[in-house]
């Protein structure tokens, strides 16, 4: 190929590029043109397609492009080490500037295209007309009193009926329930076509941290089944406000509360409530943290014991890795509209609060 039709196919890449920056920065105009009509189009065929296969194909395809990195990086080192080395001529190296600027540029596109975009929109808070303003101390008591009511109450109706915590079809089953129920309420949060995935990598997110993910090339949600079984509703319904576009971590957290919260399984409400409680909590712990320890020692033991459980399990999975992992994912996330990086999911506390305040519950 040319130089010049090199350079062609660049400016195109980069002039796309550019047309989706510009595009998203509009909030209003990602909202109304890309978030509520384009992106659900393209993300309910992806599930169509997809869906049905019991594994998760983006899992195999992210590790074909591990695989073909590991390869390309291999094969430059051995080239540069190697005698050939005298032959690094300029040639090569506008080949080697090409290559990475093609593949950059194409991952750009095709993730913002697929998916990516959402990070800019006005979101659930707009939808649901919540007033995000700065909350009080007393109002992040308020909440975490609600929420340890919830949680004990949850608590005791699942040590009752000897509730056994559902097998993963299930689970992915009743997380679609979840959201038919939800949507009754709030129309815009109509999940179709189910498409939720074990993640074949649950093993590596033990180590590194996650507890699930979205994979936009595909359109899957992917759930670790491998963590303590009372936080995996929650991860599912999270994971299910991803496919439907809500891409910021709080605002996923929050639409999957509305899920979870509305469902009629028991096993999803404990689930929320529990981890809702460990982000308003951990939050009130930075403002006041003799109210923080106060509104934990009213949880039930049998919850404590929950809390000890996730507890050892980290810890017996705890490795260099989960730092330089998050500190990753932090800059990621800092880089798409979330400035507060990975305590971006703690935020999920003010739209809580928010939420009441308009509505009374939790």
């Amino acid at each position: 190929m040319k130089i010049k039709k090199k350079g062609i196919i660049i400016i195109i890449l980069l002039i796309i590029c550019f047309f989706i920056h510009f595009f998203s920065i509009n909030a209003e105009r990602v909202e109304n043109n890309y978030s509520t009509n384009l992106y659900p189009f393209i993300a309910v065929k992806f599930r169509i397609l997809l869906g049905w296969i019991s594994f998760s194909v983006g899992d195999i395809l992210w590790l074909i492009l591990l695989i073909f990195l590991a390869k390309k990086l291999y094969l430059f080192f051995k080239f540069i080490v190697t005698k050939k080395r005298r032959i690094l001529n300029h040639e090569i190296a506008i080949q080697t500037m090409y290559s990475f600027l093609v593949f950059t540029t194409f991952f750009y596109i095709s993730f913002n295209v697929f998916w990516g975009i959402n990070y800019n929109r006005q979101g659930i808070a707009r939808q649901l007309d919540l007033q995000l303003t700065p909350y009080s101390l007393n109002e992040l008591k308020t909440i975490n009193r609600l929420l340890v009511i919830k949680i004990n109450e949850s608590k005791q109706i699942l040590i009752k009926n000897k509730t056994v915590y559902p097998d993963n079809q299930k689970l992915f089953v009743m997380t679609e329930d979840a959201y038919k129920k939800v949507a009754n309420k709030f129309p815009f949060l109509q999940y179709h076509s189910r498409s939720i995935k074990q993640s074949m990598w649950s093993w590596v997110g033990n180590y590194t941290g996650f507890l699930g993910y979205y994979n936009p090339a595909t359109g899957e949600a992917q759930v670790n089944t491998t963590v303590p079984k009372f936080t995996q509703p929650f991860t599912a319904c999270h994971e299910v406000a991803h496919q439907l576009g809500y891409a910021k971590e709080m605002e996923a957290n929050f639409v999957g509360y509305l899920a979870a919260a509305s469902s009629a399984d028991t096993v999803f409400q404990y689930s929320v409530y529990t981890d809702l409680f460990t982000y308003a909590n951990r939050t009130l712990y930075f403002a006041d943290s003799s109210a923080a320890f106060y509104y934990r020692r009213l949880l039930l033991s049998a919850v404590l014991d929950d809390y000890r459980e996730r507890r050892k399990f980290n810890l017996a999975h705890t490795s260099f890795i989960e730092p330089i992992f998050r500190s990753a994912y932090g800059l990621f996330l800092i880089s798409n509209q979330q400035p507060n990086g990975i305590l971006s999911y703690d935020e999920v506390t003010g739209f809580i609060i928010a939420y009441y305040k308009k509505f009374g519950i939790i």
